[in-house]
């Protein structure tokens, strides 16, 4: 029942449009914000949720995955972006494993085509959480 009053809210908005007194967002339903001496601030990117049937090229049902997706950049003096990522794949079948991984992403751009990544790793298949550093080049 949940369910069905959350779509029939979701449609309701959709039809509707903006409403007047709502702020408007670049991404979604979440809105941005910015102190007037522009120091603090905060801009949703993506945030996705997705549900996947799975099947391979000979039509074998692969199981079914969700996955979560936010990324939002942030102002705290200077800009950063924070990523995270949640997949978790299962099959209905018994005696199938389960896996999962979570993966959080700090983002400090350097240029407008280069960044540094600092990122942590959770999953079902590493016995301990993995740290990555990185540079990202963006295309």
């Amino acid at each position: 029942m949940r369910k069905l009053v959350l779509l029939v809210g979701v449609v309701v908005i959709l039809a509707l449009g903006p409403l007047p007194w709502s702020t408007p967002s670049i991404a979604g339903m979440i809105p941005s914000w910015e102190n007037e001496a522009k120091t603090i601030g905060f801009w949703p990117i993506a945030n996705e949720v997705s549900y996947f049937f799975n099947r391979d090229d000979l039509g074998t049902n692969r199981g079914r995955t969700l996955q979560i997706v936010s990324i939002n950049a942030f102002r705290l003096v200077t800009d950063f972006s924070f990523e995270f990522t949640a997949d978790y794949n299962y099959r209905l079948t018994p005696g199938y494993n389960e896996d999962h991984y979570v993966e959080l992403s700090l983002v400090k751009p350097v240029c407008s085509y280069l960044s540094v990544n600092v990122q942590r790793i959770y999953a079902k298949f590493e016995p301990t959480p993995v740290n990555q550093v990185g540079v990202r080049l963006s295309l």
